[in-house]
């Protein structure tokens, strides 16, 4: 395949869409998907759904196309709930998987939620836990025989400064700590091999990249040789060996299936199977090398347009993800009017304008348009209107 397929996607005339690893655009495939499901299945087969149409194994199913593109194997993804549900999952289980350690590490630059739940863990633990963060490059340093997990996000939300997750698998592994990666600026956007990282825990989400839609389910992996024994925290129905028969007490599903919580978000799963079918018309080893090459341009022609704006994003494309981010003192005025001018990327307080790349359907003349427009707003102060300088609710 030749990239971008815009055709695949519903895309509004004239506007350049680098927000991709916040929300992905809504794939052509996926409204009739998602009515089908909701007027033949739904509205047609009512309850029978679950049993007639597969709602049931819509998880493990999903799960494994999931696992496709994060180098996972067969049988060791599943999917349902959210991204803060699974990274309470993941972190409760690597806990329990060390009980005589009491340490937990991550990053400064993870993102707030993954940290909020590791905080609300220790709190809930009330057994002498503690968050140790440490600044990103330094994390390995901090990784000693007091660890029981440590839990990092493979690409950081507001630089997309990229961890070596072999090499932090291994140094975790190596102090005799439990890896958990959070992959939800990755999947999608750059090449992962879970298997042969030898992570135990994976988490990420799906709306991103994988153009899910909003509120599209989160996934889990569990390293195969673990997954029989690992204890969820969260001991929902669905991850019961035998949900339907109703037993007073839990008894945990086999291998991966004992990571289901609650019911399947069945019209989600199905936009999400629909908007995975992009994925079988390219490789990520296509997209990763697209995406280097469109970042790559952008840098140059956003340096060499705006001095203003200073990259705080690592130059070197093998070490960062899908997305390039700048300061700005005005950022976030300047996102809103770029926003106007149809060049639709984000902000992250402080002063970071974040700028995300898809080569499923951004190419090189977007690229170069969207500087020039940066260029406009940034050298002629057109960010500069009360309507660009109030806060909104979501930046």
């Amino acid at each position: 395949m030749s990239l971008p397929r815009k055709d695949l996607f519903e895309m509004p005339e004239g506007l350049i869409y680098l927000d991709g690893n916040s929300l992905g655009p809504l794939p052509r495939s996926v409204a009739a998907r998602v009515a089908s499901a909701i007027t033949d299945e739904w509205g047609q087969q009512l309850i029978r759904g679950w049993n007639v149409s597969g709602w049931m194994a819509q998880p493990s199913r999903i799960g494994d196309r999931v696992g496709k593109l994060i180098g996972a194997p067969e049988g060791s993804v599943v999917m349902g709930d959210t991204l803060s549900i699974k990274v309470f999952q993941a972190l409760s289980a690597a806990l329990a998987m060390r009980p005589d350690r009491r340490v937990i590490v991550s990053d400064t630059g993870n993102f707030p939620s993954d940290i909020y739940m590791a905080e609300g863990l220790v709190a809930l633990k009330d057994a002498g836990y503690t968050l140790r963060l440490a600044p990103p490059e330094d994390v390995a340093d901090h990784i000693d025989e007091h660890v029981a997990a440590v839990m990092l996000t493979e690409v950081d939300y507001r630089t997309g400064r990229k961890h070596d997750m072999n090499a932090l698998t291994k140094a975790a592994q190596d102090a005799g700590a439990v890896m958990v990666w959070d992959l939800a600026h990755s999947a999608g956007a750059v090449e992962i091999d879970l298997a042969a990282s030898n992570a135990e825990f994976a988490v990420g989400c799906t709306y991103k990249y994988l153009n899910g839609g909003p509120g599209a389910p989160a996934f889990i992996y569990v390293r195969p040789d673990l997954a029989d024994d690992v204890q969820p925290a969260l001991s929902g129905w669905l991850g019961h060996d035998a949900p339907f028969a109703f037993e007073p007490s839990y008894r945990p599903a086999p291998g991966i299936e004992r990571m289901r919580v609650g019911t399947p978000p069945v019209l989600q799963m199905v936009a999400l199977d629909a908007a995975l079918d992009v994925w079988d018309t390219t490789t990520m080893a296509e997209v990763r090398a697209a995406s280097i090459a469109l970042c790559d341009l952008f840098i140059t022609e956003v340096e060499a347009r705006c001095p203003a704006l200073k990259l705080v994003s690592p130059r070197d494309g093998s070490v960062r993800g899908s997305q390039v981010s700048f300061a700005f003192q005005n950022g976030y005025a300047a996102m809103q009017a770029l926003i106007d001018k149809g060049v639709i990327g984000d902000f992250r307080a402080p002063d970071v304008m974040r700028f995300g790349f898809t080569p499923l359907y951004i190419d090189e003349g977007d690229v170069r348009a969207a500087a020039a427009i940066i260029e406009d707003v940034v050298t002629n102060d057109l960010w500069n209107r009360p309507e660009y300088l109030a806060p909104k609710r979501v930046t």
